[in-house]
């Protein structure tokens, strides 16, 4: 019988304990613990963030679990999901990435268990202790889509540094200067990656669904898939990129490439959850089925702590069609 692991366990928070704990949870804490060492494994299907630090900290912790994590974009891990849940044959235990996988996929092919039901540990529930006062879901149930943190900036927003001085930038509006027309790339925007950013356009009002237009429709923009279009951009095929990643990566290997530096233009920047909201994928009863589940990535002795949980979801794609 597959067993789900407490990720309560993966996830252990940075918080201080205090003293005045209820002693019922001790009890359901030890017996998730005991449960999923018992199993012995974890299978987590993972989004862009390569965790290898925090699941190198985990294992010290817990090594008589074992971590079967499964890597791709939030697209391709979804639809996984979904097929493998209506198929019959559930394997992955938990999913970690974008909110808008988790949302169109999941929580709407009715592939999730709640995730809050799950919570054990008093610091975890104890809503005071996160981000605002609260925890932040993305479903409207609040139960199912779990945000652990939020991220400054625009992700993605890139330059060839051999073509572009950055300096001259102050303005998003700047992307759209005629003199950049045929010279950038971007990622398919109805893809997942590029939301936070469309969002943060759409809604800021000195940008709006103008600028999304212009800056991806006027532009004579060049669409590909993440890894081709940084790869453009690395070899000076096109000055600027909207979606390419690993270009911290690829700028140690002494490509010419870097993400524009947006908190001082003149829109300001997005908050965002990028990859960082946790589910619970549905599968069979089980005994421990309260203990396993997600708190966020935190985790113990403030090791790789992370502690804004905050998500922006709305929906640019009738903005791009126009």
């Amino acid at each position: 019988m597959k067993t789900r692991i407490a990720i309560n366990l993966f996830l252990l928070p940075v918080i201080f304990w205090t003293a005045n704990l209820h002693a019922d949870w001790k009890s359901d804490w030890e017996q998730t613990v005991a449960a999923a060492k018992k199993e012995g494994r974890l299978n987590l299907y993972v989004g862009r963030y390569g965790q290898a630090a925090l699941l190198d900290e985990f294992k010290k912790d817990y090594p008589e679990i074992k971590i079967a994590s499964v890597n791709g974009t939030g697209d391709q891990l979804a639809t996984k999901i979904v097929a493998e849940v209506r198929a019959g044959k559930t394997i992955a235990d938990i999913y970690s990435g974008g909110p808008n996988s988790s949302y169109s996929l999941l929580y709407r092919g009715k592939v999730l268990d709640s995730i809050k039901s799950a919570f054990i540990l008093p610091e975890v529930l104890d809503e005071s202790k996160w981000y605002g006062g609260k925890h932040i879901f993305t479903d409207s149930e609040d139960q199912f889509i779990f945000v652990y943190i939020a991220l400054p900036g625009v992700r993605g927003l890139s330059y060839n540094s051999n073509l572009v001085n950055a300096k001259e930038f102050k303005s998003y509006w700047d992307l759209t200067n005629p003199k950049w027309k045929g010279k950038i790339t971007s990622q398919r925007p109805t893809e997942t990656g590029l939301s936070v950013n469309l969002q943060f356009y759409y809604y800021q009002p000195e940008l709006g669904p103008e600028f999304i237009k212009r800056a991806l429709g006027a532009m004579d923009v060049t669409f590909g898939d993440r890894r081709t279009i940084t790869d453009w951009l690395a070899v000076g095929k096109f000055a600027i990129c909207h979606g390419c990643r690993q270009i911290e990566k690829a700028s140690g290997q002494g490509l010419p490439v870097e993400d524009f530096e947006t908190g001082d233009w003149k829109e300001g920047q997005p908050l965002s959850t990028g990859g960082g909201s946790i589910s619970l994928i549905k599968g069979p009863p089980i005994p421990t089925r309260r203990g396993c589940s997600s708190t966020g990535f935190y985790h113990a002795r403030d090791r790789l702590p992370c502690k804004s949980p905050m998500i922006f979801m709305a929906s640019c794609r009738q903005t791009l069609a126009e």
